[in-house]
């Protein structure tokens, strides 16, 4: 095996993770290159290689597979910088993405507006057709008019075409017509047809993830091609996959062809960081992994050794935003990062975020311009960053300039330097705390029967309080947690779903029809590991789900099916009781003896890759060395306190460093407050006890 690399190109950061062949990782970072992608990770693979002792062009041409993530096509969504994209649907239904599910969180508020839909209604076409329910014409599609509007997009400057049809699910004729139109009058014009992407039974989400699927595919098809490209002109001849919001990887063509899968792809890989970190510190499997960059805090969850999905997930607020309507990893964010803005509301209260400095000019105290106050300026006012050892002293930081802009909230709010940033970090930390609590307690899941595993850049500076609020004891912040995507990235496995819709009631189980739409996914998993099979790849793993719901019930809840096909009544006796149990489990109520309605079949495919193992070292009982230095750090209600500095290289395994004190890595920082404990452990990661009380 020779190296194996991880790329997570954030917002600010671009993280490289390498592994050589004995499974030692070693984190690089630097600043995120918009304009070109490859230079800020050429960066960031020469500071891995510098501490590797490896030279960059050699890492690169003895790589044997590189592993990609990137936040560009979510960026995108957010700032409005996707495709000019048409949307052509069923006539007399052109609004499905302007009313969306048709509800808000809060119903009452008259003066909440929906924002514009994501594809304006002014590029929204209707055209001519209607299949119904069951597969049948109701309404021939009138090719001449189909004909008229495709042929008066290119006047419009369309870039890109979504077709989402009523019914096309089942009867997918009229779409795939359509489709051959488009090529025929629009050549090179990427489209998405709702029926290959996302064949389920609701209009909403499958409309919905067809216009950001077609949305990307001209941004992302140049990004990854020129990626590649550049990587092939470096000297890279590995293996090029993506990471993928399934919490997979996938090749490139197969990105290309659905980018969709590349939204929230980053944060995806968390949970399979911290899976692997917590089962080599033997801290069991229930995890939740938090992920602090600097424009975001994701929080992802692990239960018994399950990654949680979700079919809902939404860019730009639940219910009135953008629904990816795809299976992927369920991450909650919020915009509480290192690089949040703090800032004074017109009613005089403090916020922090969802603005953020980014890489560019970034915060005050990177010396770049920066002028508005930050979470990362108020950890230096308070003295948690040593300035002159920031990415392990390749960045020296501009102190007096994080403290002339936290002035800005400090002064209107009447507090000194040190209580205005203490208010800031503990105000980023509340977000993070509801963060948190949305995807635990709001799922009948106890935060404190659960090992914290921490990363990203800014993890370090707030975790400790965090998980005190929560009730969790313990904190496992791995050494490379400055890159915990990356690090997910290299337990990665390829992950793959088909998914098709097909009503069936338990009482009077369509079972010819269920069982030829699972033959229909069995087939196509089948195709699709023979392909890679061809690639070397032997090990794969099949799992089957279904969405279900009592009747009478609006939402359809997703659970793993105990079978792969239906025999006879008594497996459909098995899928209601784990139905019942699921819904127990979560929500703490079942309909004894009631009966289900299935809506959407899927079948995951996981095709097992190589990954690094995690090498350990002897503990030691010797107490800590003497610290590399002291300095004054602010804590709240504690007050300033003299506290020493350790650098994480100077530390052995089995050494435990007492708060309050500072632990400092090339990529994050460690701040071990007052009452609480950091353990190194035989993994050389550390092991925060935190003085709350547990579950």
């Amino acid at each position: 095996m020779g190296y194996r690399i991880a790329v997570d190109t954030g917002g600010t950061f671009t993280d490289v993770v390498v592994a050589d062949e004995a499974g030692q990782l070693t984190v690089g970072k630097a600043l995120t290159t918009p304009d070109r992608t490859f230079e800020g990770f050429s960066n960031a693979l020469a500071n891995a290689g510098d501490i590797a002792g490896i030279a960059h062009d050699r890492l690169l041409a003895e790589t044997e597979m590189l592993i990609y993530g990137t936040t560009r096509s979510t960026n995108s969504i957010i700032e409005g910088k996707v495709a000019k994209t048409a949307l052509l649907a069923t006539e007399g239904f052109p609004d499905t993405l302007l009313y969306r599910h048709g509800g808000k969180r809060e119903p009452l508020n008259l003066a909440m507006e929906f924002p514009p839909p994501y594809i304006p209604r002014r590029l929204t076409f209707e055209i001519p057709e209607r299949i119904n329910a069951e597969g049948g014409v109701e309404r021939a599609l009138d090719e001449d008019a189909a004909r008229a509007v495709i042929e008066g997009l290119p006047r419009k400057r369309i870039e890109a075409v979504a077709v989402a049809l009523l019914w096309s699910i089942v009867n997918p004729d009229h779409e795939l017509r359509v489709g051959e139109m488009i090529a025929e009058i629009m050549p090179g014009v990427p489209y998405t047809l709702s029926h290959q992407l996302n064949p389920i039974i609701r209009e909403f989400p499958r409309t919905s993830s067809t216009a950001i699927d077609a949305s990307l595919k001209p941004l992302m098809q140049s990004h990854l091609a020129e990626f590649e490209s550049d990587l092939r002109a470096a000297g890279c001849e590995g293996e090029v996959l993506i990471s993928t919001s399934s919490g997979g990887v996938m090749h490139v063509g197969d990105v290309v062809a659905k980018p969709i899968y590349t939204v929230k792809s980053g944060p995806a890989m968390g949970p399979l960081a911290g899976i692997a970190y917590a089962g080599a510190e033997d801290q069991g499997d229930d995890v939740i992994i938090v992920d602090t960059g600097g424009t975001t805090f994701d929080v992802s969850l692990v239960r018994s050794g399950q990654v949680k999905y979700t079919r809902d997930t939404w860019l730009l607020g639940e219910w009135i935003g953008h629904n990816l309507g795809l299976s992927s990893v369920d991450v909650r964010s919020v915009g509480a990062g290192g690089g949040s803005i703090a800032w004074i509301d017109a009613g005089g209260l403090l916020r922090v975020g969802p603005q953020s400095a980014g890489a560019r000019p970034g915060p005050a105290c990177y010396g770049q311009g920066g002028e508005e106050p930050t979470v990362t300026d108020a950890a230096v006012v308070l003295g948690y960053i040593d300035p002159d050892y920031f990415l392990g002293g390749r960045m020296s930081l501009d102190v007096a300039a994080a403290a002339r802009v936290i002035e800005k909230v400090a002064a209107p709010l009447k507090l000194s330097a040190e209580e205005a940033a203490s208010a800031v970090l503990t105000l980023a930390g509340e977000q993070m705390i509801k963060a948190i609590q949305e995807i635990t307690v709001q799922d009948g899941v106890n935060p404190g029967e659960s090992i914290i595993v921490a990363g990203g850049g800014a993890a370090g500076l707030n975790i400790i309080p965090i998980a005190q609020a929560l009730g969790c004891r313990r904190v496992l912040l791995p050494r490379t947690a400055g890159a915990l995507s990356a690090c997910g990235a290299q337990f990665s496995n390829i992950v793959t779903e088909f998914s098709a819709s097909r009503y069936a009631h338990s009482n009077g189980f369509d079972f010819d029809g269920v069982s030829a739409t699972l033959s229909g996914i069995a087939r196509r998993m089948d195709a699709f590991e023979e392909e890679l099979r061809g690639r070397g790849i032997a090990r794969f793993e099949r799992e089957y789900f279904v969405e279900a719901r009592y009747i009478n019930q609006q939402w359809e809840m997703e659970i793993p099916m105990p079978m792969d096909r239906f025999e006879g009544q008594a497996d459909v006796e098995r899928l209601v009781q784990t139905f019942h149990d699921v819904h127990f489990r979560r929500y703490a109520v079942k309909e004894e003896g009631g009966a289900i309605e299935c809506i959407n079949w899927k079948g995951r495919i996981t095709a097992y890759l190589d990954k690094p193992s995690f090498p350990t070292e002897a503990a030691t009982d010797a107490a800590p060395p003497a610290p590399r230095r002291a300095m004054r750090a602010y804590f709240g209600e504690a007050g300033a306190l003299d506290t020493p500095f350790h650098l994480g290289d100077d530390l052995l395994p089995g050494m435990v460093v007492a708060g309050p004190a500072i632990i400092e890595e090339p990529t994050t920082t460690i701040v071990v407050y007052p009452g609480s404990s950091a353990t190194v452990t035989q993994g050389r990661n550390y092991l925060l006890e935190t003085g709350a009380a547990g579950a």
